[in-house]
């Protein structure tokens, strides 16, 4: 319920935010003209095995860098916050709240809020796949071109989902690294290029 603030429509990273405002004011606004029985989830950074790393995913672009040997490319510092929830304990949320009559027209933050630094995230992928991948910087202006703006933290307020229907994003984040890794090992030796 807090009020939003988004940057200038000349950053286009911020078109992203802007769109799923959007959707959520249709969704609320089918919801009081229609008497639609909406339930807005935000996700927050799920991931889990079968993600790949197109759209900037992080998790699995880090993994599979360690699984081969390639360098785990950081953007900007490296000290950017993020949190980072397993697929497997958001799924097992929404069937409740889509049953819950109290999340009828409400908006609900779904992720994990332990937070961590994207440096930590790539030391933490290398410690547990017992990778000596390199860690390397590259500044945000290189990959994205000067009209970029990144959000420093985001942690998302979990609150009204726990007091909902009791969520708890339990899953340990070295767990989902270990399950990617392995879901990824398979598709990595599946490749034609790794079977020369």
């Amino acid at each position: 319920d807090d009020d939003v603030v988004y940057g200038p429509t000349t950053i286009s990273r911020w078109s992203y935010g802007c769109s799923k405002a959007i959707d959520e004011w249709l969704a609320l606004g089918h919801a009081q003209r229609d008497d639609l029985p909406v339930v807005i989830a935000r996700f927050f950074n799920t991931v889990g095995p079968r993600q790949v790393g197109r759209y900037g995913m992080v998790v699995p672009r880090f993994v599979e860098a360690a699984l081969t040997g390639e360098a785990l490319t950081v953007h900007g510092d490296g000290q950017q916050q993020r949190c980072f929830a397993d697929v497997r304990d958001v799924a097992a949320v929404l069937p409740g709240l889509l049953h819950e009559p109290s999340a009828l027209g409400r908006v609900f933050n779904i992720g994990s809020d332990r937070e961590v630094s994207i440096m930590q995230l790539a030391e933490t992928i290398l410690r547990e796949l017992d990778s000596a991948s390199p860690i390397v910087t590259l500044p945000y202006e290189e990959v994205f071109g000067s009209n970029f703006e990144d959000l420093r933290r985001r942690r998302p307020n979990l609150q009204r989902v726990r007091s909902t229907v009791g969520f708890d994003a339990a899953t340990p984040l070295e767990t989902t690294i270990r399950d990617v890794a392995e879901w990824l090992s398979e598709r990595v030796a599946g490749r034609p290029e790794a079977k020369r």
